[in-house]
C-alpha cells in the first residue's frame, strides 16, 4: 500500500516519492514551508519535521527579562540562600581533617608517647615556674609527693606579681634536695632486665638511646610510663619510655 504525501495527503507512488523528515511527499510538494520554493534534499533545513529553504528558516532568539523590582528580590533572595548554605557547610566541616589516617597499632602507640611527652612537658614547667625559676627534674610530675616532709615548705606557692629574694637561709636546705631530686637513680646489679623492641632516640639529656635488641639491664620503674635503667651494649644509662621494652 503506497503512503500518503506530507502536505496534500495524497497518495504517493514510488516513481515521484521523496522520504524525508520521516515523512513521504511528492516532488513537487516538498518544498518551502513560506516561500513554496521547491526543495530537494540537498538545500533543504527541517524545523518540527516541516521543510523550510535557507532564508525562511527559523530561528530562536533569547527572550528578553525585565528588570523589575519582583525580580531583583527573587535574585536578592537566592544570593543570601547561597550564602546561608555555604556558611553551614563551612560550620559543618569546620574542624575537620581533610586526611584519614587509619587507627593501626603503630599509631596508638605513636598518639599514647606523645601524650605522656607533653604531659611531662607541662608538669616541668609547672615545677619550674612553682620554684620560682629553680631547676626541676624533668619526668618526675609526682615528686611533691614522694618527697620528705622537711622539702614542704619551700614547696609552698609564691605570689607571681613580683619576683621574691632569694632568702640565702633557705639555700642550704633546697639545694642538697634538688640535687638529690636530680641524681639519676643508683644501678643496681640485681635489677630487672629488658630487651628493646623498637629503636629510640633521646629526646632529653637525662634520656637513654637504645636500638632494636638492646638489653637494658638495671631497671627501676619510675612510674607507668617511664623507667630508668642502662643499655648493656653502650653502657650509657637514663630514662626510657616503658613501652619500647618488653621483660627478658
Amino acid at each position: 500500500m503506497n503512503p500518503l504525501c506530507g502536505r496534500c495527503n495524497r497518495v504517493v507512488y514510488p516513481t515521484e516519492k521523496v522520504n524525508c523528515l520521516d515523512k513521504y511527499w511528492h516532488k513537487g510538494c516538498f518544498s518551502c514551508e513560506t516561500c513554496k520554493m521547491t526543495l530537494n534534499m540537498k538545500n533543504y533545513k527541517g524545523f518540527e519535521k516541516r521543510p523550510y529553504c535557507n532564508a525562511h528558516y527559523p530561528k530562536t532568539n533569547f527572550t528578553c527579562v525585565a528588570d523589575t523590582p519582583e525580580n531583583l528580590r527573587l535574585k536578592q533572595q537566592s544570593k543570601m540562600q547561597s550564602h546561608v548554605l555555604y556558611k553551614e557547610e563551612f560550620e559543618k566541616n569546620k574542624g575537620k581533617g581533610y586526611s584519614v589516617v587509619s587507627d593501626t597499632p603503630e599509631m596508638q602507640r605513636i598518639k599514647k608517647t606523645q601524650d605522656h611527652i607533653s604531659n611531662i612537658k607541662y608538669h616541668e614547667e609547672f615545677e619550674k615556674s612553682r620554684m620560682g625559676g629553680g631547676e626541676a627534674h624533668p619526668h618526675q610530675p609526682q615528686q611533691p609527693s614522694n618527697t620528705p616532709s622537711a622539702y614542704q615548705p619551700s614547696a609552698a606557692p609564691q605570689n607571681y606579681h613580683y619576683e621574691p629574694a632569694p632568702e640565702p637561709v633557705r639555700e642550704p636546705v633546697r639545694e642538697p634536695v634538688r640535687q638529690a631530686a636530680a641524681a639519676p637513680p643508683p644501678a643496681s646489679s640485681g635489677g630487672k632486665r629488658y630487651r628493646a623492641v623498637y629503636d629510640y632516640t633521646a629526646a632529653d639529656e637525662d634520656e637513654v638511646s637504645f636500638v632494636d635488641g638492646d638489653v637494658i639491664v638495671d631497671v627501676q620503674q619510675i612510674d607507668e610510663g617511664w623507667m630508668y635503667g642502662r643499655v648493656e651494649r653502650t653502657g650509657q644509662q637514663g630514662m626510657l619510655p616503658a613501652n619500647y621494652v618488653e621483660a627478658v
